[in-house]
């Protein structure tokens, strides 16, 4: 089963497709940026923030997030993955409580 990385804001990657987090301050980034902003390939998590991270997707996709990228990696590598089944569940739990 896919496990998902939180990048902030309640948004969330499939990390078996995530390819690399790097920092938006380098010229090749902001490059790589700037051409999948053109073709359309760019998903923007940051929710009006400053971009601290790009991450780099299988396919060609760009994400932006307002979280750093050392902060993005600490979350792939540690337990702070995010369980699809969970996340269902504390949906419900949380539409029944406010049906209450």
């Amino acid at each position: 089963m896919a496990k998902l990385v939180n990048i902030g804001f309640g948004n969330v990657v499939n990390s078996e497709k995530l390819l690399a987090v790097v920092s938006p301050d380098a010229a090749p980034i902001k490059r790589l940026v700037t051409k999948a902003k053109e073709e359309g390939m760019v998903i923007d998590a940051t929710q009006g923030r400053r971009t601290k991270a790009v991450v780099v997707l299988e396919g060609g996709r760009i994400l932006l997030s307002a979280l750093q990228p050392e902060t993005i990696s600490r979350r792939f590598n540690s337990d702070y993955l995010v369980n699809p089944d969970s996340m269902v569940r504390d949906e419900k739990e949380e539409s029944e409580a406010d049906d209450e």
